[in-house]
């Protein structure tokens, strides 16, 4: 089952009612998501707890209540396909993921990780000339590949692959 830990504003968005989740270590299907507004529309960043792989979907009013849980996996898809993981560790992660369970951030660590990777995606539609002219899958490509001091100056996209390899 995947947790996606949403922010406050995130829940009163999606109308969501937070479930309360049992305290457990982070493993490849807990998430943190967060609302945030780039050249005045919604978008949601999704970062996993473990890796801190993420990545931005833009969503539109009527998507952020009905089928959030799909529109992740969606974005989750296409951010693995895009980064050129091979066959068997998209299915593998997107196995782990399961049931959605919404639930309320509970990591600060992760929530600090996401606000530096906000103000760089803040940079890159900037220098895109707009979200209107952003490729997303840019802009995720860019997000996995900067050095997150969280994860001992790692990238997201390696650690995610690293574990991964650990699942076999």
């Amino acid at each position: 089952m995947g947790n996606i830990r949403c922010t406050s504003k995130l829940l009163n968005e999606i109308r969501a009612e937070p479930a309360v989740t049992p305290k457990q270590l982070p493993n490849l299907s807990d998430w943190h998501a967060n609302l945030l507004r780039v050249d005045r529309k919604k978008c949601v960043l999704f970062t996993n707890d473990l890796t801190l792989y993420s990545f931005l979907i833009h969503m539109v009013k009527e998507s952020l209540s009905v089928g959030f849980g799909e529109q992740f996996r969606l974005g989750l898809l296409k951010s693995l396909m895009s980064d050129k993981l091979d066959e068997l560790q998209v299915k593998r992660m997107l196995s782990s993921q399961g049931t959605v369970m919404i639930a309320q951030t509970n990591n600060r660590s992760v929530l600090g990780s996401m606000n530096d990777l906000v103000f760089q995606i803040r940079c890159l539609v900037y220098s895109m000339g707009g979200l209107a002219d952003a490729n997303l899958s840019v802009i995720n490509h860019h997000l996995n590949r900067i050095p997150m001091s969280a994860i001992r100056y790692s990238v997201g996209i390696e650690e995610l692959k690293r574990r991964l390899l650990e699942l076999d």
